[in-house]
């Protein structure tokens, strides 16, 4: 494994991390304590030390709670929490704070490393009081960092403000979704980062698995499956893109996913890669795109 410093964190992250969006049910699977246990524990001997999970995963906060159940038995500072608020239930101060309070109970810690504002508004961004009551749960060691998950751009200038804000509220980390398929943010919001030595989460580094190689034109998800409800026409045009990708780009004898996790790296503005998986050997090959990483 290979580790970058997160902005002005200060943290030493590894540069795959773990997505737990699918511990909470929405990508067609119910997870046990024991599964995610498994998927954790195989990422943490492979060096893997950051977890992204929200409270909105799930309902009753059910992947920060099997989460929370896993890191019970771990030494807490082995790992690196990232986790996220403003879904459950609103914006205001006093929502956030309880919101922080009940992730804590489900996580089983009592402190996160990195606490993210979740894909608002701009207008939920500047809430009054917002800002002001997480620096106070900072100062109360409840937060380590804090950090801004912004939602998916259609356009380059789209989640620029809070980006640029970031410095103003405290904020010391930008979690944004960036793969081959989606470069948007290199144009606006990797240089506002470098400006302000912000760290950067890409998210959804595989392209909802379509990067992984593993779909053709046929590919069929379950309906409980997010997938699910994407357009058919859509679903060809990417797994045409992907092919010639594959084509094009991956060297011959690389694994297509570990090859796009890699490439995302090769980015020096993105600090850990934070990809979903859904069993041992999905972790395992996922650290494994660390080897094509330099340093």
């Amino acid at each position: 494994m290979k580790y970058r410093t997160l902005g002005k964190t200060g943290m030493r992250v590894s540069v795959i991390g773990i997505g737990t969006w699918q511990f909470g049910g929405a990508w067609g699977k119910t997870f046990t304590e024991e599964e995610v246990a498994a998927i954790l524990g195989r990422g943490r001997e492979l060096g893997i030390n950051l977890i992204d999970t929200a409270e909105c995963y799930g309902e009753g906060h059910r992947s920060e709670t099997l989460i929370g159940q896993f890191l019970r038995g771990q030494p807490r500072e082995e790992w690196i929490v990232a986790t996220k608020f403003g879904h459950l239930p609103g914006w205001k101060p006093d929502e956030v704070r309880q919101q922080l309070e009940d992730s804590l109970r489900a996580l089983q810690t009592d402190y996160v490393d990195l606490y993210q504002f979740h894909s608002g508004t701009d207008e939920e961004f500047d809430t009054p009081g917002l800002w002001e009551m997480l620096q106070e749960q900072v100062r109360l060691g409840k937060v380590r960092h804090l950090g801004i998950s912004v939602p998916t751009p259609s356009t380059p200038e789209e989640n620029l403000y809070q980006v640029d804000s970031a410095t103003r509220v405290g904020a010391e980390a930008i979690q944004v979704v960036y793969n081959r398929l989606h470069r948007i943010p290199e144009e606006f919001v990797f240089p506002s980062c470098e400006r302000q030595n912000l760290g950067v989460l890409a998210r959804v580094p595989l392209a909802s698995g379509f990067l992984s190689g593993k779909y053709d034109a046929s590919a069929h998800f379950p309906s409980n499956d997010v997938r699910s409800h994407r357009d058919p026409a859509q679903i060809r045009a990417t797994v045409a893109e992907v092919e010639r990708i594959r084509q094009q780009e991956v060297p011959e004898g690389v694994p297509m996913a570990q090859w796009a996790l890699a490439w995302c790296l090769k980015n020096p503005t993105v600090t850990c890669v934070i990809p979903g998986c859904k069993s041992i050997q999905q972790v395992e090959q996922n650290a494994a795109a660390a080897d094509l990483v330099e340093p």
